[in-house]
């Protein structure tokens, strides 16, 4: 039985069981990691999706005029009462408390961008933790 990572490979059977222990909680503690991350990162892509329905059904969907009355998001689930002040620009959060103005059209294709960029991110993460996960299950069979 081998685990194979980065360049090298070790024969699991010639180390000593309270090694294998550590190297099966390091893998546990790398495996948690990581999808704790993935989770934020997925959190972060519905976000970003939010803010695309929110421009397509808020503003472009039912071509509102300045002063009308809407319904802001803060939340997914939580919305209060608004004018619209333009229709011609978008406040976009571009992170850490910035924020840009943009047209209707420019801000769906930064939100775009973002969810396809974090979706890139969760297929890379997905394929490290499979093989994390695989050597885990390697570690546990050696012990």
């Amino acid at each position: 039985m081998t685990v194979s990572s980065l360049h090298y490979t070790v024969n699991l059977s010639s180390l000593p069981i309270p090694q294998l222990t550590s190297i099966k909680n390091q893998l546990t503690q790398e495996l948690q990691h990581l999808t704790n991350s993935f989770s934020q990162l997925r959190a972060a892509q519905s976000k970003f999706r939010d803010c695309i329905n929110s421009i397509k059904n808020g503003i472009e969907k039912e071509e509102k005029k300045e002063g009308a009355s809407i319904l802001v998001p803060l939340t997914p689930s939580l919305y209060v009462p608004g004018k619209l002040a333009s229709t011609e620009t978008v406040l976009v959060d571009i992170g850490t408390g910035f924020f840009l103005e943009k047209t209707p059209p420019a801000a769906r294709q930064f939100y775009t961008s973002k969810v396809d960029e974090l979706g890139k991110n969760l297929k890379d993460i997905e394929k490290i933790v499979q093989g994390k996960q695989g050597n885990l299950n390697v570690v546990e069979d050696g012990i």
